[in-house]
Parts: C-alpha cells; structure tokens; sequence
C-alpha cells in the first residue's frame, strides 16, 4: 500500500461545502482522482506496470509519468506558478517514456513529488489569478485557461479521465476492478 500525504474527497465530507474553502474542495476533488491513479495501481509487478495493454502502446508507468509532468507539473508548476516550460522531454510523446534504468518506485515518486508541488503551487495562489506563465501555443489552438479555478477544473477532468483509462487497463491485466457493479 503506498502512503498518501492527502486525504480522499470522501475523508474530508466530499461534495459539501461546510467549512472548506472553494479551493479546499476543488483540492479534495483533485486529491480523490489523484488518490484513484495511485491506488488502481497497488500490487501489480514491475513487469505489469510495464506491459502495453491497448494497441495504442501506452502502460501504466507511462501514464503516471505522464500525469506527473504534463498534468501536476506543467499546469500548477509551470502555467500558473510561472516556472520554465523547459523541463518537458523533447519528442512525441516524450513525456510517457521511461528512462533506461527508472524503476516503478522512481515513477510513483515523480508524481508524488509533482503532486507536493503543485499543491504548494494552489495553496499559495487565488482561484481568481491569471495564469503567471500562458501558454503561448493555447492561442493557435483556440483555447484559454483565465485563473487557477479553471485550471484546477481541468487538471480534475484530465485526471478523472486517466484513472478511467487505468480502471480499464488494470482490468485487462488481472481482473482487478477499482468500483465493482452489482
């Protein structure tokens, strides 16, 4: 089982204002789906988070990587805290390959670390702030992200939608199911 430094969105009265903050609930929304990627992901060998499913060729260690540097650390890091663009790995797709040598264990601290990050990122920063660092490519591609709230509501969206993609993946490779129907 691996150590989560946050709480899930059901441990901290998940949909329910109460005494949060917007940013506290956006955070317990993003924590949960950031929480979901780690956990559909316990128990499987080295080898299983290795091993391209889907024709498309992607396996679970690259998408971690993936959330790691094009989700927590490009958005919270780089769009809104202000940081270079240039730690991204150059290349198609760069961002999903693993270096000779890097382990699960390297992977999985990667992002929790990006995780950490960008939550100093948020804690220190207004819903309502500009970005501090646009994407200059955002314009030719006809799209805006005006302050962190829109933002965090994407990194939510993209997030929730890799872990689906990892549901479906963990199933293929040992019947492990993250929500079971019926």
């Amino acid at each position: 089982m691996h150590p989560r430094p946050w709480r899930t969105a059901r441990e901290r009265d998940h949909g329910r204002m109460g005494t949060q903050t917007e940013t506290e609930l956006l955070r317990s929304f993003l924590d949960e789906q950031r929480s979901h990627v780690l956990g559909i992901l316990e128990g499987l060998t080295e080898e299983q988070l290795r091993r391209p499913v889907l024709p498309s060729g992607w396996h679970c260690l690259g998408m971690v990587k993936h959330l790691a540097l094009a989700d927590e650390h490009y958005w919270f890091r780089s769009v809104v805290g202000g940081e270079s663009f240039g730690f991204f790995p150059e290349g198609p797709n760069a961002e999903w390959q693993l270096d000779p040598g890097e382990s699960a264990e390297d992977v999985f601290g990667l992002y929790r670390r990006e995780i950490e990050r960008a939550d100093a990122v948020i804690a220190a920063t207004p819903l309502d702030m500009a970005p501090r660092q646009p994407d200059p490519r955002w314009r030719e591609w006809g799209i805006d992200f005006p302050d962190l709230r829109f933002i965090m509501l994407h990194v939510i969206k993209e997030t929730a939608c890799h872990a689906g993609h990892l549901d479906a993946v963990r199933e293929l490779i040992d019947g492990r199911q993250w929500i079971v129907l019926g």
